[in-house]
């Protein structure tokens, strides 16, 4: 921990020619101060991310929201050109970690993305300079 305020001084040191306690302070009660601003359970926003974090349940999520529409595993399977069961547990990550939506029809589930995988795909457009 003493580490931290040292590098600290010597960086505020650098910033003003000079420092003291009293300027560490400061530093550290702004730095404090944008914490705030950290949600505290962030467990949702980070299950989100790590689940876009695989090219196939990225690649499923994009497929399902270019489809615009429920699709069936059976039509999922063949375009990304995996297993079914791979899909599936795709589908199933995504689904925990509320990405997509289910339903179950007889035999049959069928899946869709929620808003907050559309915003996430948006967000990562515009990242790109594009807009859907």
């Amino acid at each position: 921990m003493s580490q931290r305020p040292d590098r600290l001084e010597r960086l505020i040191e650098g910033e003003l020619g000079e420092c003291c306690a009293a300027d560490v302070d400061e530093r550290l009660e702004a730095i404090e101060a944008f914490a705030a601003d950290v949600p505290e359970s962030i467990d949702r926003d980070v299950g989100a991310l790590k689940a876009l974090g695989n090219d196939t349940r990225y690649t499923v999520v994009r497929l399902l929201a270019a489809a615009g529409r429920e699709l069936c595993v059976c039509e999922i399977t063949p375009v990304v050109d995996v297993s079914d069961s791979a899909i599936s547990h795709a589908l199933s990550t995504l689904h925990d970690a509320g990405l997509v939506r289910r339903r179950k029809d007889g035999t049959w589930r069928y899946y869709e993305t929620t808003e907050q995988a559309e915003r996430l795909l948006g967000a990562l457009d515009e990242t790109r300079g594009e807009r859907r």
